[in-house]
């Protein structure tokens, strides 16, 4: 394992930080809407605007949309980190274990299937509207990765689990075919909007739980750095280091699933950030080091997904590009290096 640069590392840590910093300025001042300059300082120095629907979309559109894609972004990109050091692959991702599947499938049975509403009159509750899409998907998520994490206890090899997470969203995926293809047009168009992904599904009200969940799960991959590069030495030697193997999995699990559910629950199913930005990051750094590499991992997947939720507004037009339609623009070209290069490049040294 190669050791990080501390100079290098200084570097680079410094300019993604500033990079994260004008890029959240960025979204603050840029949007479909045209704000100028000076209203937007206004506003977030307490002024009253000019017109009233200005401040009400920088606080309450601009500002969590952008505080959003910043722990998006930074909470997948470790969750595509961690499964790709549990596998040891480079092209593991949190689609991988089906947890993306199982929160897509908890939204298309709320959608396509009890029609948007979660309970009734005979159970004494009722949800609807976009709650009971985050709480669908949220539940959804939180099943599939129960079913991981209780094969995690039964399987030891990682191909096996990997192939049962396979399994396990192929087995999703078939649902939301069936559910899709008996379902109404109009379903069928909120469910695929819904599946294009979007940074402003967290109101202001909502964010604070949003964040909070999401540094849970943060705090939990921050203190898994240690076993998780002995982790990259093998796993008998990482038994032999004292590492309990099967407890780290098992956390590693439950901190992926903290991350991937939350934030599909709330923004959709977003692709390639947790696949490509560790790959980014090992290429800035040069090192698989998870003591400088989990950091870094963290504020390039911010910084990415800032740049792309400025790419996806359209000044002028009041409306955005799903974010789906930009992730793979920026992450398609790092995969397709990774996989003609991976006989030249270790990433697991």
């Amino acid at each position: 394992m190669k050791p990080v640069r501390p100079e290098t590392y200084r570097r680079l840590i410094v300019l993604t930080g500033m990079s994260i910093v004008l890029l959240f300025l960025a979204n603050l001042f840029w949007g479909s809407v045209s704000i100028p300059f000076a209203e937007v300082c206004r506003i977030l120095t307490g002024g009253e605007p000019e017109k009233a629907t200005w401040g009400y979309i920088v606080l309450h559109a601009r500002l969590p949309q952008a505080v959003t894609a910043l722990f998006t972004g930074a909470s997948l990109a470790v969750a595509g980190l961690m499964l790709q050091t549990v596998f040891n692959n480079p092209l593991a991702g949190p689609s991988i274990l089906g947890i993306n599947t199982g929160a897509s499938l908890g939204v298309a049975v709320v959608m396509l299937f009890l029609g948007g509403t979660i309970g009734g009159s005979m159970i004494g509750f009722s949800i609807s509207g976009y709650l009971s899409i985050i709480l669908g998907a949220f539940l959804g998520a939180s099943v599939v990765l129960g079913i991981i994490i209780f094969f995690s206890t039964l399987v030891r090899s990682n191909v096996m689990l990997l192939i049962i997470g396979l399994m396990v969203g192929y087995l999703a995926s078939s649902v939301i075919s069936l559910l899709t293809f008996f379902s109404s047009s109009e379903g069928v168009f909120s469910y695929v909007v819904w599946g294009l992904g979007d940074f402003s599904g967290v109101a202001l009200s909502q964010l604070p739980f949003y964040c909070v969940v999401l540094s849970i799960g943060l705090l939990i991959a921050l203190l898994l750095i240690k076993p998780m590069n002995a982790l990259l030495l093998g796993e008998r030697y990482a038994r032999n280091l004292g590492v309990r193997v099967g407890r780290v999995r098992v956390w590693m699990f439950v901190s992926t699933g903290i991350l991937t559910a939350t934030t599909t629950a709330f923004c959709g199913p977003v692709s390639f950030i947790g696949l490509a930005v560790p790959h980014m990051a090992r290429l800035m750094i040069g090192s698989s080091n998870h003591t400088g590499l989990l950091p870094a991992t963290l504020l390039v997947g911010g910084a990415v997904s800032l740049l792309c939720n400025l790419i996806s507004t359209l000044p002028g037009t009041a409306s955005v590009i799903p974010l789906n339609a930009i992730m793979p623009v920026l992450g398609a070209p790092v995969i397709i290096y990774v996989i003609v290069n991976q006989k030249k490049i270790q990433y697991f040294n």
